[in-house]
């Protein structure tokens, strides 16, 4: 009985994460805001039934938000279900092939570089609802300066974010009437089936995209929420089944798109929850608030949101990490600022496309190195021989000139065609020449 104690308080305290953030994503996404709420009833109920991961809370997150407002502004949001059921598809197909583990080998430079320039984005997009009017920066202002000291107040099992939203949200019912507020539509108006007569090329692209993206965040989020917690590990195959069926049933609603959310997952792990009851029941509270009480939203100004996602966009910025691994591995933080980078010059999946192709680059280089030392008795290999150190290996044959050459390949850990054939072809033109050369490992 005291782990059902511990799963309903711990619910409670989800439940206050996630409606902020809930309605900030879809406000954010350009969707109207009981949208974003849909999807965490989805993810909390639906996935939160399913197999694949115990502690983790799923749910519409900030690093979708580029994704959405870009596919909504280049297809409308009437196609948003079309994409998004696909890419539910995409991704129950991607488990049942097993393919979710796969999800992880992808270099911690590109998976930082992507996320800090999600952060960038997001922080830049609700610049402009700060920047508005003095009012609406005070307002902004003082919703992360509570949410950052009330993380240092005894009562952090009430969320920062939530205290910042009702607080500034009162103050500005009570002396700014005139600030911009939320709007709030009729559920049964956005809530809608996918209109498949809007279906492309360009739709299906958008949709292998969400899937892609939506995929790794989930991966991500689970091998990090796995070490916070001593219960049963993740099994990866079938959460990316139970994300996709979670994103194929928002699709058929017309909701945002789902990944498993860190923030939320950790505030779950924090809370003291034992249970899969604790996301399940977090979605069943945003389902009875979002058909009982959904004119609550209206109060809230879109400054005080715009707060709450330019905080979470600085902590998917992840600046100390960022400066962290610059001084560790100069190669490695190159690779990160120019994923971040394009990211923000261009869109996601080109920042991340052209990160993931510098990693594989980098990586390529490194495995690759070869010494090439001459010595009095020859030559000495060492180290990996591939058609990278082709140039410098021909280089250092040219330099080679003496009757009796010994060529030591024993140090060689790899050979490829390209250098093979480069040696074989120095020492049949060296053979010609009159010299003699010993091959020694090979």
């Amino acid at each position: 009985m005291k782990r059902y104690w511990a799963d309903l308080g711990a619910s409670v305290v989800v439940f206050l994460v996630a409606l902020p953030l809930c309605v900030g994503v879809a406000v954010a996404s350009g969707v109207p805001a009981e949208l974003g709420i849909v999807t965490g009833v989805v993810g909390g109920i639906v996935v939160g039934l399913l197999p694949g991961s115990t502690m983790q809370v799923s749910g519409p997150a900030a690093g979708l938000t580029v994704l959405v407002a870009d596919a909504v502004g280049r297809h409308g949001i009437q196609a948003l279900g079309v994409i998004v059921l696909g890419a539910g598809i995409i991704q129950v197909v991607l488990g049942l092939a097993r393919c979710g583990r796969w999800f992880r080998a992808i270099s911690p430079s590109v998976v930082q570089g992507m996320l800090a320039g999600i952060g960038l984005v997001l922080i830049f997009g609700q610049l402009k609802h700060l920047v508005v009017s003095p009012v609406a920066l005070a307002l902004g202002l003082l919703t992360v300066v509570i949410m950052l000291l009330w993380q240092r107040s005894p009562l952090q099992v009430v969320p920062g974010m939530l205290v910042g939203v009702v607080v500034c949200t009162a103050l500005a019912s009570v002396f700014a009437s005139q600030v911009a507020r939320i709007e709030v539509g009729e559920l049964s108006t956005d809530v809608h089936l996918p209109d498949f007569s809007l279906l492309d090329t360009g739709v299906i692209g958008t949709a292998v995209v969400f899937a892609l993206v939506a995929s790794a965040e989930s991966m991500f989020s689970a091998a990090a929420v796995d070490r916070m917690h001593n219960g049963p590990r993740t099994q990866y195959n079938k959460e990316l089944v139970a994300q996709g069926v979670g994103n194929t049933i928002c699709g058929l609603l017309g909701a945002l798109p789902m990944t498993a959310v860190i923030v939320r997952s950790a505030a779950n792990v924090s809370a003291g929850a034992r249970t899969k009851a604790s996301r399940v029941l977090h979605g069943v509270w945003l389902l009875l608030f979002v058909v009982l009480l959904p004119g609550l939203l209206t109060l809230i100004p879109i400054a005080v949101l715009a707060a709450v996602l330019v905080h979470a966009g600085w902590k998917l910025l992840g600046l100390k990490q960022v400066v962290t691994l610059w001084r560790t591995d100069k190669a490695e933080g190159a690779v990160l600022v120019l994923t971040a980078g394009l990211i923000v010059a261009t869109d996601l999946l080109t920042g991340t496309v052209v990160g993931l192709l510098a990693a594989v680059v980098k990586t390529a280089w490194e495995v690759s190195r070869l010494s090439v030392t001459v010595t009095a008795d020859g030559v000495a290999l060492k180290g990996n021989a591939t058609f990278l150190r082709l140039p410098r290996l021909l280089d250092e044959l040219e330099r080679v000139d003496r009757e009796h050459v010994r060529m030591d390949l024993s140090g060689v850990r790899h050979l490829d065609q390209a250098c093979g054939q480069a040696i074989d072809q120095w020492v049949d033109e060296s053979r010609r020449a009159g010299r003699t050369v010993e091959l020694v490992g090979r």
